[in-house]
């Protein structure tokens, strides 16, 4: 018996008993449909922390101290340099996260502030260290400020200083007098996302090392350190704990992509597990329809062996039915498994963002996931769909092919 003519009665025999039929395929249809809007969901996520995660320079270590007696000194920032092959440069950063006063007249912000060798930090960040207004003067003066994009424009669209403009911090250094002020000149302003640390530069003033030396007369509470090459993150940042033999955290961008890489797909493969379940009750679906229909076709499998038919063509005209059932439902499951994930993503974000309303005063905080759908994962899908379905397929057909003509023949 040709294959065209096997698939060709299977389809007949599907037809015959059509609500059987839709009702077994829509089994498939949800497994395939669930395990396609998890992982559509999950790479989508996964494209959305990469990108976050990515904007931050790779191939950059930030090294913080834990506790508040622990500092770096020039010393340690030389070591680096000079003593673990891998390491491009590192540079000394004085970050003080305590609000800070900005004044120019009548007009005022807060702020933070940040002490940088503007030099090594060019070399750190030579993308993000971009000006939309301004330059760096040569020789740099100690009375140097730079203001990032949103301290100098605010959400009103008012200008609070621009290059030329002299402007007041104050200053909280300690002591018997915590707030002191200090004049400085604003030489530049750096364009919008003008710095891809950890810490937003946009909402930062930038000021002189030496200067930041002489006003806190403390050490470093900051390294970054710039890499050969990001593949180096992890070696680099355990020979600096081992280097410095201080406590210290060391955040690496490019590990934290790793690991939450290696996170989402423990997460991805687990929510796929479950989905496939859906798709295993399908199978059993897919057996139980397959035994009952043996049981009712006996006579017809009988009629078939007495004209000729062999094992193989019966056991093939099951296969076959099987085998039609696992493609419709993969063929269908698949749009409706990505329209799924539009929806499951569209109601994520509203429900998100509703909740952040609710609880939390200041504006909205959206989760916007756009799913992705891998062709590697609709492959994987489909061909496990349809290996389900002859999986279960294989004890009924089996079982048809066995049959005994002559009973089956006598078979009411």
């Amino acid at each position: 018996m040709r294959r065209k003519t096997v698939f060709s009665m299977a389809w007949a025999n599907l037809r015959q008993r059509r609500l059987r039929t839709t009702l077994t395929t829509l089994g498939v249809i949800i497994g395939i449909t669930a395990i396609l809007a998890v992982t559509s969901l999950g790479e989508g996520f996964r494209a959305m922390v990469t990108e976050q995660i990515e904007y931050f320079e790779l191939d950059v270590v930030m090294i913080m101290p834990v506790g508040r007696q622990t500092y770096f000194t020039r010393e340690d920032a030389e070591n680096i340099s000079q003593t673990i092959n891998e390491v491009a440069t590192a540079t000394p950063v004085m970050q003080k996260m305590m609000p800070t006063g900005l004044y120019r007249g009548e007009k005022n912000a807060t702020t933070f502030l940040l002490g940088v060798n503007f030099t090594e930090f060019k070399i750190v960040y030579p993308e993000r260290l971009v000006f939309g207004e301004g330059s760096l003067p040569q020789p740099i003066e100690n009375d140097t400020i730079v203001l990032g994009y949103s301290v100098a424009h605010s959400e009103t669209g008012e200008v609070f200083a621009g290059v030329g403009d002299e402007v007041t911090v104050a200053m909280y250094v300690g002591g018997s007098l915590p707030i002191r002020n200090y004049n400085f000149t604003v030489v530049g302003v750096l364009k919008e996302g003008g710095a891809g640390t950890l810490i937003s530069i946009d909402n930062m003033v930038l000021i002189p090392l030496s200067t930041a030396e002489e006003i806190y007369q403390t050490d470093y509470d900051m390294m970054l350190v710039k890499l050969v090459d990001q593949k180096y993150s992890e070696s680099v940042a355990d020979e600096i704990k081992d280097l410095l033999q201080k406590p210290l955290t060391a955040l690496a961008p490019s590990v934290m992509l790793q690991r939450t890489g290696n996170i989402l797909d423990m997460v991805e493969l687990f929510l796929v597990g479950i989905a496939g379940i859906a798709l295993l009750v399908a199978g059993v679906g897919i057996m139980n329809i397959m035994t009952v229909s043996v049981m009712e076709r006996t006579r017809e499998i009988g009629i078939l062996k007495a004209i000729g038919a062999k094992n193989r063509n019966i056991l093939s005209m099951f296969l076959a039915e099987a085998a039609l059932i696992g493609l419709t439902g993969g063929l269908l499951g698949i749009p409706s498994g990505y329209g799924l994930a539009h929806f499951l993503s569209y109601a994520l974000s509203t429900f998100r963002s509703q909740s952040s309303n609710g609880f939390m005063q200041g504006g909205e905080v959206a989760l916007n996931i756009t799913p992705i759908l891998s062709l590697s994962w609709v492959a994987g899908a489909f061909v496990f769909g349809l290996v389900v379905s002859l999986l279960f397929a294989l004890y009924p057909a089996r079982k048809a092919a066995k049959l005994n003509p002559v009973e089956a023949l006598r078979y009411e």
